[in-house]
């Protein structure tokens, strides 16, 4: 059997410490003919509410990240920052890799207890269903 044809992944990544956990998970993969990588960041806002950071600190820990990840990969595939702002963090997600035309969406799952998968929306059971590409999940092997 054939490996699939990821050259163009698309990797979500919340914050600093999910961007550090996602390129250790990511990095174990590089070598299956991964040519691009776009990181993409959602910066969530939510009519009515006031977000407790100013807009300007969002966008600098989303060019934080960004950083990170280019530091990270600097001798590795190409890297494309992605900052998107909506109310629906997995519809930005499954937007951008439309737009994109992406191979696949790759992320790396966090571990939750079970209390917390039934009482919030399961995100990565909806970037599966929802998405229209591929969606890899890496894993370090140190998960539960």
């Amino acid at each position: 059997m054939s490996q699939p044809d990821f050259t163009h992944l698309l990797v979500p990544v919340a914050n600093v410490d999910d961007a550090e956990q996602t390129c250790d998970a990511l990095d174990q993969y590089l070598d299956s003919g991964v040519e691009t990588i776009t990181i993409v960041h959602v910066i969530v806002q939510t009519d009515g509410y006031l977000d407790p950071a100013s807009p300007e600190a969002l966008e600098q820990e989303a060019q934080e990240l960004f950083d990170y990840v280019e530091d990270y990969f600097e001798d590795g595939p190409e890297i494309r920052r992605e900052l998107r702002y909506g109310s629906d963090t997995i519809e930005e997600i499954v937007a951008a890799a439309d737009e994109l035309e992406v191979s696949a969406i790759g992320f790396s799952p966090r571990p939750k207890n079970r209390l917390h998968q039934l009482l919030t929306e399961n995100t990565s059971y909806r970037l599966v269903t929802e998405s229209h590409h591929p969606v890899v999940a890496f894993s370090t092997g140190d998960e539960a």
